[in-house]
């Protein structure tokens, strides 16, 4: 979560103090590495568990602020938007049966949080992103009231000077413009906190980076967005798009993204390393910094490196380095921040033993894979895996090969023997590891989302679609199966209301319009060819100018000479518009009383929609 006390750096009198903390922070960062002070030998995994809060309809619930009140703070937290909370799970030494404790108590705290959640008539959802999410649910009345969210969102604008633009190409394609960081909100992860010894800092962190993309391929869960079927793991697209403070000029920018993979191999100490962080990245945030690192060593305390860790926390690599302190004593920490929510409690601890089998399994082949493998193949594995999951191709060990072969014949027995080699309880590795067996023998959570969503949109309106979807989503999760195991949807799982609809949840999406300035003759041919009976029209600035139906233009089908005046002339201008808002009922006595059977959807203007008496 981090500091929640936070004012914006820029502008802010107090700059030089943070600056003065950060530099000292670095320097006691190095004594401390130079004097052998960082906790070695002992490793420990913590997790951090991301969930979604939805309606008895499906949709995002903005209740977080309510809900937590009821939760023991120990454990939970917010997130940026009011539809997320956010589990910390006590860190535990790697050892026995790990695993299986912090799978109970996981299911324990999730079990809190549905009673909680159940008294708001409010249910929990794990999915990496929330099919339901549309453009609404990312307006500033949904984000978290707490100081440090609004400041992080200012800070981020003031330093892009223009909104947040979103632009994500799939199977179908999404382009977008926001006026804040809330598409961050979109995400939920499931993310997993490895303690590292800091002397093997670079071979260890590098190591992470190269095994990145094939563990990614197989914890995909995230493939849509808004009703748009995009990347197998969308999450890696919209977190680095929706945080970043690069705007698009004509000047070619070689700027790196604040949430990005990296742009070469780790070299050097941990100290090397964040300095690399504090010379790319600007810092956003500050806060109260009441005692200096190199004083707290003088005195012989451990220091907390507050202005480090605050920058750290707005510089989101998909592998972060973390500092923290435990009884005291201080350690480093790889948190891997790209493995998704869900599908199911026990399939998040099997992606998480996974990736730590296969951190602790690595052959002494490998060792300084810096000089093994090109760094511009793992960072492509990555970006392949996010976008094409289970169906990517890997460039590992300077051969081209397939997810399928890497995982099954080469992954998987070495996170075998890097989870024996830890005395990890063979019940326990036998168990979650059989499960990323089984799922890459069938399928993941993202081709289980696909698959489900377009059997759905056979029967169904898109917006209905994706509620079913959740529900079935949520009846696989509380029977605690595992994705491997999961049917596709059936269409029972929910039942559409009747009462209460909106037009958003009717409209026609994809519209097929004219310009003003188009000829007859154009516009006449369209509908004959589309068999469409209503086209709107709009101006040069997209804006929503008038309306032509059939009955306008279908007389003049005989009359050719009239075919090359302009649609302005006979269109209608004075419009009956709806909001994607609007009740259905309202919107069918609205086509009642002015005897029409189409009404164009808009909003502020713009058109996003047309919904018909056949909608109806």
């Amino acid at each position: 979560m981090g500091e929640l006390n936070v004012e914006k750096l820029i502008g802010n009198g107090n700059k030089p103090v943070y600056i003065k903390h950060l530099m000292s922070d670095i320097k006691a960062l190095e004594y401390m590495l130079e004097n052998d002070m960082f906790e070695k030998g002992v490793i420990r995994i913590g997790a951090e568990q991301e969930f979604c809060l939805v309606t008895e309809e499906w949709e995002p619930a903005n209740k977080a602020s309510e809900i937590l009140k009821e939760l023991d703070k120990d454990y939970f937290t917010s997130e940026i938007a009011l539809y997320n909370l956010e589990i910390n799970l006590d860190p535990l030494e790697l050892e026995g049966k790990f695993f299986s404790t912090l799978h109970k108590s996981l299911n324990s705290l999730l079990d809190q949080a549905d009673a909680a959640a159940k008294k708001h008539n409010t249910k929990i959802l794990l999915t990496g992103i929330l099919p339901t999410i549309r453009t609404k649910h990312i307006s500033l009345s949904y984000m978290t009231p707490l100081k440090r969210y609004k400041v992080l969102n200012e800070a981020i604008k003031e330093v892009r000077k223009n909104d947040i633009e979103l632009h994500i190409k799939g199977v179908d394609e999404l382009n977008l413009k926001h006026d804040s960081i809330l598409y961050e909100g979109c995400n939920t992860s499931f993310q997993s906190h490895l303690q590292i010894d800091p002397e093997n800092f670079a071979d260890t962190y590098n190591w992470a980076q190269a095994i990145a993309g094939p563990i990614l391929s197989i914890c995909t869960n995230s493939p849509l967005l808004m009703g748009r079927e995009l990347w197998e793991e969308t999450r890696i697209a919209l977190f680095a798009q929706s945080v970043d403070t690069r705007a698009s000029t004509f000047v070619l920018n070689e700027r790196e993204p604040r949430v990005g993979f990296g742009n070469n191999w780790a070299q050097g100490s941990v100290a090397d390393f964040i300095k690399d962080t504090v010379v790319g990245f600007r810092s956003l945030i500050t806060t109260e910094l009441d005692s200096d690192s190199m004083t707290d060593l003088e005195n012989n305390k451990t220091p907390k490196l507050k202005a480090l860790k605050l920058h750290i926390g707005t510089v989101y690599k998909w592998n972060r380095l973390c500092y923290g302190t435990t009884d005291g004593k201080p350690h480093i920490r790889i948190e891997n921040r790209y493995i998704p929510s869900g599908p199911s409690t026990a399939d998040e601890i099997a992606n998480m033993m996974f990736w730590v089998g296969v951190m602790k399994g690595r052959p002494k082949k490998f060792d300084n894979v810096h000089t093994k493998m090109e760094f511009k193949d793992v960072k492509s594995n990555f970006f392949n895996a996010a976008r094409y999951g289970m169906a990517s191709q890997f460039y590992w060990d300077n051969k081209l090969i397939s997810s399928q072969e890497l995982l099954l014949n080469h992954l998987l027995p070495m996170a075998y023997r890097g989870l024996y080699k830890m005395k990890v309880a063979p019940a326990d590795a036998e168990y979650y590891l059989k499960i990323i067996k089984q799922r890459i023998k069938s399928r993941n959570g993202s081709r289980w989302i696909v698959e489900g969503f377009r059997k759905l949109k056979k029967e169904y309106k898109t917006p209905d679609a994706l509620k079913i979807l959740c529900a079935a989503m949520s009846d696989r999760q509380q029977k605690g199966y595992n994705v491997d195991a999961w049917q596709l949807p059936r269409g029972a799982e929910f039942q559409i209301p009747k009462s209460n609809r909106k037009v958003g949840e009717r409209m026609i999406i994809r519209t097929i319009t004219a310009q003003e300035n188009d000829s007859m003759e154009l516009v006449l041919r369209m509908m004959q060819w589309k068999n469409i009976h209503h086209v709107p029209i709009l101006n040069d600035n997209l804006d929503l100018v008038g309306l032509l139906t059939w009955t306008d233009v279908g007389k003049y089908l005989d009359q050719p000479n009239k075919h090359g005046q302009s649609i302005e002339k006979i269109m209608k201008k004075n419009l009956i518009t709806v909001t994607p808002g609007t009740p259905l009922e309202e919107a069918k006595d609205l086509m009642q009383t002015h005897k029409i059977n189409c009404l164009p959807v808009v909003r502020d203007k713009k058109l996003v929609g047309i919904i018909t008496s056949n909608d109806l």
